[in-house]
């Protein structure tokens, strides 16, 4: 190897040729140019970043799991969403395998699982925080919760609910006259109370008098004055006595979403005057005993705790002057409205909630005991109508994706430009010229190309390869431009270049309906969190958005969780063909029972989980509920399925007559028609994997048996 002799700064090489003063200058101003141009080059070219490797800790940021997940959802050593329905440190469920067991059932996405056991832990949850409260304060009332099932009504919901609350007399709350048949039936604690809201008629009013006769503790509570008259009326007809109530109409107002539930204009409620007119009425039916509950709504989600503090102070005057006019109740309903963190920001944002359950029991508690003591009125029972925090968490949606849509982009690498059209040149030049600081510039030049070949495309002066080449081109430039701003702070960019990241993003195309299971984000823009439930120990790499299946450009999720605001796009991993699972998250509230047929996209599969201590994986499926089939959901729309059959067996008779069919195929087809009416109505690729399987196992035993070459001739 030939040695190499180091020369230090300001030193000379002894055996160099010594050159004259003039070669020395153009030498020495060589080297500084030289010097200079290394400079900017570095300059221009910082060194690569280093990436830290991916770690799961990475991905519960990425996705907020800690923050929205209240302990309940985690990320396991192998990368799976894993469900701990009694908290973080009871036995863990990963969904994986849940989704495994399902699908060996013959169940395919969408799947909606629904941990019972969580709702359980919330019952007791929400009790013991209430428990604590009145015992922390001195309160001298109980704690009476009642479960609203309009948040979800299905059957094995409630029942569990009432169950888990059984110790505590944890009641129902019902909003109309389907509601109370159904709450009448599954009542049994004599203890705990049904709640009667909503607008009501005679049937609704004797069927909770039936109740009464029962020995229930049925409260009717009335929502305008005409109301009570009739309560009166129909309890004397059946001669029993009533338990009534009165909402009161408040001035504090609501926030988030649902804002204008309460205040001077709300929907529901009796004003001051009215409620003193109410008071006249029993009293001049001598009832005045009836009446039990003093009751208040401020909205749904509510995320600020002062709200709920200034309308629980309002109410709680309210009670304690009646009670100071003599009026004999015992109960103050403080309505609704204990929030989800959805986003985990812990803020006022709409999708969120600046308090803990804790401190919203501990609120009311003190700001009715506070106001009662300062009145010097006897305390009362304090009932709370909590829906949305004890069924959110429990159920999961399970979609998956089976397809992507993405924005193509090629480099200039790539092509040949001396052989390109003009515009293709324009293009490279523009991505030649791209730099940090030149950002706008360079995006106003790109819109310019893209929409000058529009121009030249509609009038018939551009064939479709080179607006292909362009479009290419276009999206290519596009995306690095969005890399190069996310590294790049302080550069104030047009807005169009900064709404252009949800614009390159994948849509992955996935297997359910918006209209159906995510009412809300369509209706109201409330926001889910989204997270992959494998491959959380890879790096997710695709900035993405969801779309469903229904033929709707709405049915889409293009919002996402976010600490600030919203995302318009979610981190994903790329779609490699495999099955890629997503699951949404905190959906039990009023998604289960909103849920529209559009495009007759009927309910989703369901799989209940139980944890057991006996099972060798530490839970089983306890139920498997299928979805609606397409015969089912055509008869909700009217549409008879054996005239349906009537009518194709018609067309298909006519085919035969008519010698396009043969009677074997005529027949075929018929039975395949009214097999598909039982299917589902979601799409299924089961089968087209087993055929897929099936082909590769064939290759697979092909290439085994297949003769070996024979020898080369000599």
């Amino acid at each position: 190897m030939a040695a190499t002799t180091l020369t230090a700064v300001g030193e000379t090489d002894p055996l160099a040729p010594v050159a004259h003063s003039s070669e020395r200058a153009d030498q020495a101003a060589e080297s500084a140019d030289e010097a200079a141009n290394a400079i900017a080059k570095n300059a221009a070219e910082p060194e690569p970043v280093v990436t830290p490797p991916w770690t799961l800790d990475d991905a519960r940021e990425l996705y907020l799991i800690p923050r929205w997940g209240s302990g309940y959802f985690d990320i396991d050593a192998n990368g799976h969403m894993v469900v701990s329905p009694e908290g973080p440190r009871g036995p863990k469920i990963p969904i994986a395998d849940v989704i495994q067991e399902a699908r060996q059932e013959g169940l395919h996405t969408p799947i909606l699982v629904r941990f019972q056991d969580i709702l359980r832990h919330r019952v007791k949850k929400l009790n013991t925080a209430f428990e604590a409260a009145i015992e922390e304060n001195k309160f001298r009332g109980k704690y009476r919760g009642v479960f609203p099932i309009k948040v979800n009504q299905l059957r094995e919901v409630v029942e569990e609910i009432l169950e888990a609350g059984r110790s505590s007399h944890y009641g129902i709350e019902v909003g109309s006259k389907p509601e109370m048949f159904a709450a009448l039936s599954i009542h049994s604690d004599i203890d705990s109370l049904i709640v009667c809201n909503g607008y009501k008629d005679d049937s609704y009013i004797r069927t909770a008098l039936i109740g009464r006769k029962l020995g229930k503790k049925i409260i009717l509570i009335a929502e305008k004055l005409s109301e009570v008259r009739t309560i009166v009326r129909i309890a004397k007809e059946m001669n029993v006595d009533p338990l009534i109530g009165l909402r009161c109409r408040l001035v504090s107002k609501g926030a988030g979403k649902w804002a204008t539930s309460a205040g001077e204009h709300a929907k529901f409620g009796l004003t001051t005057s009215e409620m003193l007119q109410a008071i006249d009425i029993l009293a001049a039916a001598n009832m005045q005993a009836s009446f039990k509950l003093l009751h208040f709504h401020i909205g749904s989600q509510v995320p600020d705790i002062q709200i709920i503090k200034r309308a629980v102070r309002e109410a709680a005057r309210h009670y304690a002057k009646l009670r100071k006019m003599g009026q004999p109740i015992e109960y103050l309903d403080v309505g609704g409205g204990l929030a989800i963190d959805y986003d985990g920001s812990r803020s006022t944002f709409h999708s969120s909630m600046n308090y803990s359950l804790e401190e919203y029991a501990r609120d009311i508690v003190y700001n009715i005991g506070d106001v009662c003591d300062e009145e010097k009125v006897p305390h009362p029972d304090v009932i709370s109508e909590s829906g949305r925090a004890i069924v959110a968490h429990h159920s999961v949606l399970i979609v998956e994706t089976f397809g992507s849509i993405e924005k193509v982009g090629v480099s200039l690498a790539d092509i040949d430009k001396a052989k390109e059209h003009k515009l293709v040149q324009e293009l490279a030049y523009v991505e030649e010229q791209l730099k940090p600081e030149n950002l706008g510039e360079c995006w106003n030049d790109l819109l310019a190309v893209k929409e000058e070949a529009q121009k030249r495309f509609e009038v018939g002066a551009l064939d479709l390869q080179v607006k292909a080449r362009v479009e290419e081109l276009f999206w290519g430039i596009a995306r690095r431009m969005v890399q190069m701003a996310e590294r790049v702070e302080d550069i104030e960019l047009p807005d169009s270049l900064q709404d252009l990241k949800p614009q390159i993003a994948d849509q992955f195309i996935c297997n359910f309906s918006v209209f159906q299971s995510l009412l809300d984000h369509w209706a109201l823009g409330a926001l889910f969190p989204v997270v992959p439930i494998q491959r959380l120990h890879e790096r997710p790499t695709t900035e993405s958005t969801i779309v469903d299946i229904t033929c709707d450009s709405d049915g889409k999720i293009s919002k996402f969780i976010d600490l600030e605001d919203t995302r318009d796009t979610l981190l994903l991993h790329p779609f490699d063909g495999k099955p890629y699972y997503l699951g949404i998250f905190l959906t039990g509230a009023y998604q289960d029972i909103m849920g529209d047929i559009h495009n007759l996209f009927g309910r989703v599969n369901e799989v209940h989980v139980f944890l057991d201590d006996d099972e060798e994986c530490g839970y089983y499926v306890e139920e498997t509920i299928q979805g609606n089939s397409i015969r089912e959901v055509l008869a909700m729309t009217q549409w008879d399925t054996h005239d349906l059959v009537a009518k194709v067996k018609a067309q298909v008779d006519a085919a035969i007559k008519q010698d396009k069919l043969k009677p074997t195929e005529g027949m075929r087809l018929i039975a395949e028609y009214e097999r598909g009416l039982k299917e589902q109505t979601y799409l299924n690729f089961d089968a087209a994997r087993m055929n897929e399987q099936q082909k590769a196992s064939e290759r697979n035993v092909a290439d085994v048996i297949r003769p070996s070459d024979p020898p080369p001739k000599p």
